[in-house]
Protein backbone atom coordinates (compact mmCIF):
# COMPACT_ATOMS: atom_id res chain seq x y z
CA UNK A 1 0.00 0.00 0.00
CA UNK A 2 2.89 2.74 0.54
CA UNK A 3 4.56 1.95 -2.63
CA UNK A 4 1.09 2.52 -3.94
CA UNK A 5 1.11 5.75 -2.22
CA UNK A 6 4.48 6.70 -2.81
CA UNK A 7 3.49 6.16 -6.83
CA UNK A 8 0.06 8.76 -6.48
CA UNK A 9 2.31 11.27 -4.39
CA UNK A 10 4.71 10.65 -7.67
CA UNK A 11 2.40 11.47 -9.75
CA UNK A 12 0.69 14.33 -8.56
CA UNK A 13 4.17 15.94 -7.83
CA UNK A 14 5.07 15.30 -11.87
CA UNK A 15 1.73 16.57 -12.69
CA UNK A 16 2.50 19.82 -11.02
CA UNK A 17 6.05 20.11 -12.40
CA UNK A 18 4.38 19.60 -15.79
CA UNK A 19 1.26 22.46 -15.15
CA UNK A 20 4.39 24.80 -14.15
CA UNK A 21 5.82 24.59 -17.59
CA UNK A 22 4.92 27.41 -19.58
CA UNK A 23 3.97 27.37 -23.01
CA UNK A 24 6.88 28.11 -25.78
CA UNK A 25 7.53 31.36 -27.43
CA UNK A 26 6.89 31.13 -31.27
CA UNK A 27 8.07 32.77 -34.10
CA UNK A 28 6.44 33.68 -37.10
CA UNK A 29 6.59 33.80 -40.88
CA UNK A 30 4.04 34.96 -42.97
CA UNK A 31 3.85 32.78 -46.30
CA UNK A 32 1.94 35.03 -48.32
CA UNK A 33 -0.20 34.14 -51.23
CA UNK A 34 0.77 33.45 -55.15
CA UNK A 35 -1.29 35.74 -56.15
CA UNK A 36 -4.74 37.58 -55.02
CA UNK A 37 -5.29 37.94 -50.74
CA UNK A 38 -6.51 34.92 -49.68
CA UNK A 39 -3.72 31.81 -48.37
CA UNK A 40 -4.27 28.98 -45.87
CA UNK A 41 -1.41 26.84 -44.61
CA UNK A 42 -3.22 23.27 -43.77
CA UNK A 43 0.07 21.16 -42.82
CA UNK A 44 3.67 21.67 -41.74
CA UNK A 45 5.88 18.33 -41.81
CA UNK A 46 9.02 17.36 -39.97
CA UNK A 47 11.47 19.31 -42.66
CA UNK A 48 9.14 22.30 -42.94
CA UNK A 49 7.86 21.82 -45.70
CA UNK A 50 4.00 23.49 -46.00
CA UNK A 51 1.25 22.54 -47.70
CA UNK A 52 -2.14 25.07 -48.09
CA UNK A 53 -4.49 26.75 -50.62
CA UNK A 54 -3.63 30.04 -52.32
CA UNK A 55 -5.91 32.20 -54.45
CA UNK A 56 -3.98 32.04 -58.13
CA UNK A 57 -3.03 34.29 -60.89
CA UNK A 58 -6.20 32.27 -62.64
CA UNK A 59 -8.75 34.02 -60.21
CA UNK A 60 -9.11 30.38 -58.40
CA UNK A 61 -7.63 28.70 -55.51
CA UNK A 62 -4.66 26.27 -56.13
CA UNK A 63 -2.62 23.81 -54.55
CA UNK A 64 0.25 25.39 -52.65
CA UNK A 65 3.48 24.47 -51.42
CA UNK A 66 5.71 26.71 -49.49
CA UNK A 67 9.33 25.93 -49.38
CA UNK A 68 12.35 27.57 -48.07
CA UNK A 69 10.75 31.20 -48.87
CA UNK A 70 9.16 29.54 -52.15
CA UNK A 71 5.99 29.69 -52.84
CA UNK A 72 5.19 26.59 -55.49
CA UNK A 73 1.70 26.79 -57.40
CA UNK A 74 0.99 22.80 -57.80
CA UNK A 75 -1.97 23.54 -60.07
CA UNK A 76 -5.23 21.93 -60.27
CA UNK A 77 -6.46 19.75 -62.46
CA UNK A 78 -9.31 21.63 -63.28
CA UNK A 79 -10.84 24.86 -61.43
CA UNK A 80 -10.17 24.92 -57.97
CA UNK A 81 -7.54 22.93 -55.44
CA UNK A 82 -5.86 22.56 -52.29
CA UNK A 83 -2.97 20.56 -50.80
CA UNK A 84 -3.45 18.39 -47.49
CA UNK A 85 0.13 17.35 -45.83
CA UNK A 86 3.21 16.03 -47.31
CA UNK A 87 4.67 12.60 -46.13
CA UNK A 88 8.57 11.71 -46.38
CA UNK A 89 8.44 10.17 -49.94
CA UNK A 90 6.63 13.71 -51.65
CA UNK A 91 3.54 12.11 -51.68
CA UNK A 92 0.81 15.06 -51.43
CA UNK A 93 -3.06 14.59 -51.26
CA UNK A 94 -5.12 16.78 -53.16
CA UNK A 95 -8.62 17.71 -53.40
CA UNK A 96 -9.33 19.33 -56.76
CA UNK A 97 -12.83 20.87 -58.16
CA UNK A 98 -12.45 19.39 -62.04
CA UNK A 99 -14.43 20.81 -64.95
CA UNK A 100 -17.07 17.92 -65.31
CA UNK A 101 -20.55 18.94 -63.86
CA UNK A 102 -21.63 16.74 -61.11
CA UNK A 103 -25.46 15.01 -62.59
CA UNK A 104 -26.66 15.46 -58.58
CA UNK A 105 -25.53 19.18 -58.22
CA UNK A 106 -23.85 17.95 -54.76
CA UNK A 107 -21.24 20.95 -54.61
CA UNK A 108 -19.01 18.23 -52.32
CA UNK A 109 -16.21 20.87 -52.89
CA UNK A 110 -18.22 23.55 -51.43
CA UNK A 111 -17.42 25.69 -54.19
CA UNK A 112 -20.90 25.80 -55.27
CA UNK A 113 -20.87 25.58 -58.85
CA UNK A 114 -22.28 21.90 -59.18
CA UNK A 115 -18.63 20.48 -60.23
CA UNK A 116 -17.52 17.29 -59.51
CA UNK A 117 -15.07 17.11 -56.47
CA UNK A 118 -12.15 14.36 -57.13
CA UNK A 119 -9.26 13.15 -54.84
CA UNK A 120 -6.03 13.05 -56.36
CA UNK A 121 -2.22 12.04 -55.33
CA UNK A 122 0.79 14.66 -56.28
CA UNK A 123 4.10 12.71 -56.75
CA UNK A 124 5.59 14.28 -59.43
CA UNK A 125 2.71 13.75 -61.48
CA UNK A 126 -1.18 14.00 -60.08
CA UNK A 127 -2.68 10.61 -60.05
CA UNK A 128 -6.48 10.62 -59.59
CA UNK A 129 -7.70 8.33 -56.91
CA UNK A 130 -10.82 5.70 -57.60
CA UNK A 131 -13.90 5.88 -55.92
CA UNK A 132 -17.05 3.53 -54.86
CA UNK A 133 -19.49 3.88 -58.06
CA UNK A 134 -20.52 7.81 -57.16
CA UNK A 135 -19.18 11.47 -58.59
CA UNK A 136 -16.90 13.07 -55.64
CA UNK A 137 -14.21 12.07 -53.46
CA UNK A 138 -12.31 14.05 -51.07
CA UNK A 139 -8.70 13.55 -49.24
CA UNK A 140 -7.71 13.36 -45.74
CA UNK A 141 -3.57 13.38 -45.39
CA UNK A 142 -1.02 10.53 -45.81
CA UNK A 143 0.85 8.84 -43.63
CA UNK A 144 4.28 7.76 -43.88
CA UNK A 145 3.37 4.46 -45.41
CA UNK A 146 1.81 6.13 -48.15
CA UNK A 147 -2.07 5.68 -47.56
CA UNK A 148 -4.59 8.34 -47.74
CA UNK A 149 -6.99 8.54 -45.50
CA UNK A 150 -10.56 10.58 -46.99
CA UNK A 151 -14.12 10.40 -48.15
CA UNK A 152 -15.40 8.14 -51.20
CA UNK A 153 -19.31 8.34 -53.14
CA UNK A 154 -21.03 5.38 -53.54
CA UNK A 155 -24.00 4.66 -56.35
CA UNK A 156 -26.34 4.54 -53.52
CA UNK A 157 -29.38 7.14 -53.43
CA UNK A 158 -30.42 8.16 -50.15
CA UNK A 159 -33.62 9.68 -49.90
CA UNK A 160 -32.83 10.47 -46.27
CA UNK A 161 -29.95 12.75 -47.81
CA UNK A 162 -30.69 16.58 -46.99
CA UNK A 163 -32.28 18.24 -50.05
CA UNK A 164 -30.98 21.70 -48.48
CA UNK A 165 -26.98 22.74 -49.06
CA UNK A 166 -25.43 22.39 -45.71
CA UNK A 167 -23.99 25.73 -43.90
CA UNK A 168 -20.65 25.13 -45.33
CA UNK A 169 -21.93 25.45 -48.94
CA UNK A 170 -21.72 21.50 -49.36
CA UNK A 171 -25.02 19.78 -50.73
CA UNK A 172 -27.88 18.89 -51.68
CA UNK A 173 -26.29 15.51 -50.81
CA UNK A 174 -28.26 12.57 -52.54
CA UNK A 175 -25.59 9.44 -52.74
CA UNK A 176 -24.26 7.97 -49.58
CA UNK A 177 -20.53 8.19 -49.09
CA UNK A 178 -17.86 5.88 -47.43
CA UNK A 179 -15.16 6.39 -44.81
CA UNK A 180 -11.92 4.72 -47.24
CA UNK A 181 -8.33 4.48 -47.58
CA UNK A 182 -6.56 4.59 -50.57
CA UNK A 183 -2.78 2.77 -51.01
CA UNK A 184 -0.26 1.99 -50.74
CA UNK A 185 -0.43 0.61 -53.80
CA UNK A 186 -1.49 2.83 -56.97
CA UNK A 187 -5.09 2.37 -57.35
CA UNK A 188 -5.91 0.75 -54.21
CA UNK A 189 -9.13 1.34 -52.33
CA UNK A 190 -10.03 0.42 -49.19
CA UNK A 191 -13.67 0.83 -47.55
CA UNK A 192 -13.49 1.40 -43.46
CA UNK A 193 -16.25 -0.11 -41.21
CA UNK A 194 -19.26 1.77 -40.16
CA UNK A 195 -20.48 1.46 -36.43
CA UNK A 196 -23.77 -0.73 -36.27
CA UNK A 197 -26.83 1.30 -38.26
CA UNK A 198 -24.41 3.81 -39.57
CA UNK A 199 -25.12 4.21 -43.35
CA UNK A 200 -22.62 7.19 -44.13
CA UNK A 201 -19.20 8.21 -43.07
CA UNK A 202 -15.81 9.73 -43.11
CA UNK A 203 -11.80 9.44 -42.45
CA UNK A 204 -10.03 12.10 -41.91
CA UNK A 205 -6.76 11.24 -40.76
CA UNK A 206 -4.66 7.83 -40.84
CA UNK A 207 -1.35 7.46 -38.48
CA UNK A 208 1.74 5.39 -39.64
CA UNK A 209 0.43 2.46 -37.59
CA UNK A 210 -2.58 2.30 -40.07
CA UNK A 211 -4.98 3.52 -37.32
CA UNK A 212 -7.83 6.14 -38.63
CA UNK A 213 -10.08 8.51 -37.29
CA UNK A 214 -13.34 10.72 -38.34
CA UNK A 215 -17.50 10.56 -38.38
CA UNK A 216 -20.11 7.72 -39.37
CA UNK A 217 -23.85 8.73 -39.21
CA UNK A 218 -26.43 8.96 -41.41
CA UNK A 219 -27.00 10.91 -44.67
CA UNK A 220 -29.40 13.11 -42.69
CA UNK A 221 -27.00 13.75 -39.75
CA UNK A 222 -23.74 13.41 -41.14
CA UNK A 223 -22.08 17.17 -42.52
CA UNK A 224 -19.50 16.84 -45.00
CA UNK A 225 -15.69 18.91 -45.17
CA UNK A 226 -15.17 21.33 -44.54
CA UNK A 227 -17.46 21.78 -41.34
CA UNK A 228 -17.26 17.89 -41.01
CA UNK A 229 -19.17 16.44 -38.18
CA UNK A 230 -21.59 13.14 -37.69
CA UNK A 231 -23.38 11.69 -34.78
CA UNK A 232 -20.24 9.09 -33.69
CA UNK A 233 -17.15 9.61 -33.70
CA UNK A 234 -14.85 6.68 -34.97
CA UNK A 235 -11.18 5.37 -34.32
CA UNK A 236 -10.55 2.65 -36.71
CA UNK A 237 -7.87 -0.27 -35.72
CA UNK A 238 -5.41 -0.89 -38.90
CA UNK A 239 -8.05 -3.78 -40.01
CA UNK A 240 -10.92 -1.46 -40.27
CA UNK A 241 -13.00 -1.64 -37.40
CA UNK A 242 -14.73 0.61 -35.84
CA UNK A 243 -14.17 1.88 -32.26
CA UNK A 244 -16.80 4.31 -30.89
CA UNK A 245 -15.33 7.08 -29.00
CA UNK A 246 -18.23 8.47 -27.45
CA UNK A 247 -19.01 12.10 -26.77
CA UNK A 248 -18.96 15.11 -24.24
CA UNK A 249 -22.61 14.61 -23.22
CA UNK A 250 -24.12 15.47 -26.50
CA UNK A 251 -25.11 13.12 -29.76
CA UNK A 252 -25.09 15.87 -32.67
CA UNK A 253 -21.63 16.99 -33.06
CA UNK A 254 -18.94 14.44 -32.85
CA UNK A 255 -15.69 13.81 -35.25
CA UNK A 256 -12.10 12.66 -34.68
CA UNK A 257 -9.81 14.65 -36.69
CA UNK A 258 -6.42 13.86 -36.29
CA UNK A 259 -4.14 10.71 -34.40
CA UNK A 260 -0.49 10.69 -33.97
CA UNK A 261 1.13 7.55 -33.77
CA UNK A 262 0.35 6.49 -29.65
CA UNK A 263 -2.64 6.46 -30.75
CA UNK A 264 -4.09 10.12 -29.36
CA UNK A 265 -6.78 11.71 -31.29
CA UNK A 266 -8.01 14.55 -31.19
CA UNK A 267 -11.47 16.27 -32.48
CA UNK A 268 -14.41 18.40 -31.60
CA UNK A 269 -17.62 16.82 -29.70
CA UNK A 270 -20.58 18.59 -28.34
CA UNK A 271 -21.52 18.84 -24.60
CA UNK A 272 -25.00 18.54 -25.63
CA UNK A 273 -27.82 18.69 -27.96
CA UNK A 274 -29.16 21.26 -30.19
CA UNK A 275 -32.19 21.74 -27.94
CA UNK A 276 -29.96 22.98 -25.25
CA UNK A 277 -30.69 26.88 -24.88
CA UNK A 278 -26.55 26.67 -24.10
CA UNK A 279 -25.48 24.41 -27.60
CA UNK A 280 -21.77 24.22 -27.35
CA UNK A 281 -18.75 21.63 -28.81
CA UNK A 282 -15.26 21.71 -27.51
CA UNK A 283 -11.81 20.56 -28.17
CA UNK A 284 -11.36 16.50 -26.98
CA UNK A 285 -8.34 14.77 -26.57
CA UNK A 286 -8.94 10.99 -26.35
CA UNK A 287 -7.39 7.80 -26.11
CA UNK A 288 -8.32 4.37 -26.61
CA UNK A 289 -7.74 3.59 -23.04
CA UNK A 290 -8.71 6.83 -21.34
CA UNK A 291 -11.78 7.91 -23.38
CA UNK A 292 -12.84 11.45 -24.34
CA UNK A 293 -11.10 14.61 -22.29
CA UNK A 294 -12.90 17.89 -22.48
CA UNK A 295 -9.84 20.43 -23.44
CA UNK A 296 -12.26 23.09 -22.61
CA UNK A 297 -12.25 26.61 -24.58
CA UNK A 298 -9.87 29.87 -24.08
CA UNK A 299 -11.64 32.27 -21.31
CA UNK A 300 -14.86 33.81 -22.41
CA UNK A 301 -14.84 31.54 -25.54
CA UNK A 302 -17.99 29.21 -26.53
CA UNK A 303 -16.50 26.67 -28.73
CA UNK A 304 -13.28 25.25 -29.71
CA UNK A 305 -12.13 22.57 -31.84
CA UNK A 306 -8.59 20.27 -31.55
CA UNK A 307 -7.40 19.99 -35.19
CA UNK A 308 -4.18 18.42 -35.08
CA UNK A 309 -1.31 16.64 -32.69
CA UNK A 310 2.35 15.76 -32.67
CA UNK A 311 4.43 12.89 -31.27
CA UNK A 312 4.69 14.73 -28.10
CA UNK A 313 1.15 15.32 -27.47
CA UNK A 314 0.65 19.10 -28.16
CA UNK A 315 -3.07 20.19 -29.83
CA UNK A 316 -3.64 22.85 -31.74
CA UNK A 317 -6.86 24.55 -32.89
CA UNK A 318 -8.84 27.44 -32.58
CA UNK A 319 -11.39 28.64 -30.01
CA UNK A 320 -14.18 30.82 -31.07
CA UNK A 321 -16.31 33.77 -29.05
CA UNK A 322 -20.28 34.14 -29.02
CA UNK A 323 -19.75 36.37 -32.34
CA UNK A 324 -17.98 33.94 -34.19
CA UNK A 325 -14.96 35.25 -33.87
CA UNK A 326 -11.96 32.53 -34.02
CA UNK A 327 -8.61 32.41 -32.20
CA UNK A 328 -5.55 29.95 -32.98
CA UNK A 329 -4.77 27.74 -29.71
CA UNK A 330 -2.03 25.94 -28.65
CA UNK A 331 -2.62 23.26 -25.30
CA UNK A 332 0.33 21.61 -23.82
CA UNK A 333 -0.28 19.57 -20.10
CA UNK A 334 -3.49 20.76 -18.98
CA UNK A 335 -3.19 24.22 -20.45
CA UNK A 336 -4.85 26.10 -23.42
CA UNK A 337 -3.20 29.07 -24.46
CA UNK A 338 -3.93 31.79 -26.76
CA UNK A 339 -1.44 31.24 -29.97
CA UNK A 340 -1.66 34.76 -30.11
CA UNK A 341 -0.10 35.40 -26.89
CA UNK A 342 2.85 33.57 -27.84
CA UNK A 343 4.07 35.53 -30.79
CA UNK A 344 5.84 39.05 -31.02
CA UNK A 345 3.33 41.71 -30.59
CA UNK A 346 4.82 42.91 -34.32
CA UNK A 347 3.32 40.21 -35.83
CA UNK A 348 2.31 40.97 -39.30
CA UNK A 349 -0.79 38.73 -38.72
CA UNK A 350 -3.49 37.83 -35.91
CA UNK A 351 -3.48 33.97 -35.82
CA UNK A 352 -7.22 33.02 -36.47
CA UNK A 353 -7.04 28.91 -37.23
CA UNK A 354 -4.04 26.50 -36.04
CA UNK A 355 -4.08 23.54 -38.92
CA UNK A 356 -1.67 21.25 -38.04
CA UNK A 357 1.64 20.93 -35.92
CA UNK A 358 4.95 19.05 -36.66
CA UNK A 359 7.40 16.76 -34.27
CA UNK A 360 9.09 19.54 -33.64
CA UNK A 361 6.18 21.95 -32.21
CA UNK A 362 6.19 24.01 -35.43
CA UNK A 363 2.71 25.18 -36.36
CA UNK A 364 0.97 25.95 -39.66
CA UNK A 365 -2.13 28.05 -39.85
CA UNK A 366 -3.56 30.83 -41.54
CA UNK A 367 -4.18 34.45 -40.00
CA UNK A 368 -5.79 37.87 -40.70
CA UNK A 369 -3.10 40.39 -42.24
CA UNK A 370 -3.25 43.32 -39.60
CA UNK A 371 -1.98 46.07 -42.18
CA UNK A 372 -4.83 45.22 -44.05
CA UNK A 373 -7.95 44.40 -41.44
CA UNK A 374 -7.28 47.32 -39.74
CA UNK A 375 -8.03 49.49 -42.15
CA UNK A 376 -11.39 49.25 -44.36
CA UNK A 377 -12.86 45.79 -42.86
CA UNK A 378 -13.69 44.72 -47.03
CA UNK A 379 -10.02 44.46 -48.02
CA UNK A 380 -8.93 41.95 -45.31
CA UNK A 381 -6.83 39.56 -46.18
CA UNK A 382 -6.24 36.04 -44.99
CA UNK A 383 -2.76 34.54 -45.04
CA UNK A 384 -1.09 31.35 -44.47
CA UNK A 385 1.67 31.39 -41.59
CA UNK A 386 4.10 29.16 -40.29
CA UNK A 387 5.20 29.24 -36.47
CA UNK A 388 8.56 27.85 -35.15
CA UNK A 389 9.50 27.63 -31.13
CA UNK A 390 11.97 29.56 -29.68
CA UNK A 391 14.92 28.27 -28.26
CA UNK A 392 13.54 28.03 -24.87
CA UNK A 393 10.37 29.50 -23.18
CA UNK A 394 9.54 32.22 -21.53
CA UNK A 395 7.00 32.88 -18.59
CA UNK A 396 7.90 36.81 -19.07
CA UNK A 397 4.23 38.21 -19.87
CA UNK A 398 3.09 38.82 -23.34
CA UNK A 399 3.74 40.95 -25.68
CA UNK A 400 0.35 41.43 -27.90
CA UNK A 401 -2.78 42.13 -28.18
CA UNK A 402 -4.29 38.84 -27.19
CA UNK A 403 -7.75 38.29 -25.86
CA UNK A 404 -10.39 39.47 -28.57
CA UNK A 405 -9.50 40.04 -31.94
CA UNK A 406 -8.80 43.86 -32.66
CA UNK A 407 -10.66 44.46 -35.48
CA UNK A 408 -14.21 43.29 -36.93
CA UNK A 409 -13.86 40.81 -39.67
CA UNK A 410 -15.98 41.33 -42.73
CA UNK A 411 -18.87 39.28 -43.64
CA UNK A 412 -16.65 37.75 -46.39
CA UNK A 413 -13.89 36.79 -44.41
CA UNK A 414 -16.02 35.32 -42.27
CA UNK A 415 -17.58 33.28 -44.89
CA UNK A 416 -14.94 31.76 -45.65
CA UNK A 417 -13.87 30.71 -41.84
CA UNK A 418 -16.84 28.81 -41.95
CA UNK A 419 -15.87 27.30 -45.28
CA UNK A 420 -12.85 26.20 -43.59
CA UNK A 421 -13.49 25.35 -40.03
CA UNK A 422 -12.49 21.40 -39.97
CA UNK A 423 -10.72 19.67 -42.13
CA UNK A 424 -8.40 22.58 -43.12
CA UNK A 425 -10.23 23.60 -46.26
Amino acid sequence: MKRILTSIAAGGLLAMVAAAQPAPRYSIIELGAIAGPFSQATGVSDNRYVTGISSARDGNQHAALWVMGLKIDLGTPGLNSGAFGINPSGQIPIQAETTAKDPNNANFCAYGTGRQCRPFLLQGVMTALPLLGGYNGTVGNSNNRGEVAGIAENGTRDPACPSEPSLSGTGPQVLDFEPVVWGPKAGDIRELRRLPGDTVGMALWINDNGQAVGATGTCANTTLPPVAFGPHAVYWEKDGSPVDMGNLGGKVVNIGLAINNKGQAVGVSSLNDKSSPNFQTNAFLWTKGTGMRDLGTLPGDVASVGAAINERGDVVGFSFDKEGSPRATFWRDGFMSDLNDLIPGNSPLYLLLATSINSSGEIAGFGAVKSTCMGDPELCEVHGFLASPNSGTSSRAPDTVGGRLPFVLPENVRAALRQRMQHGK
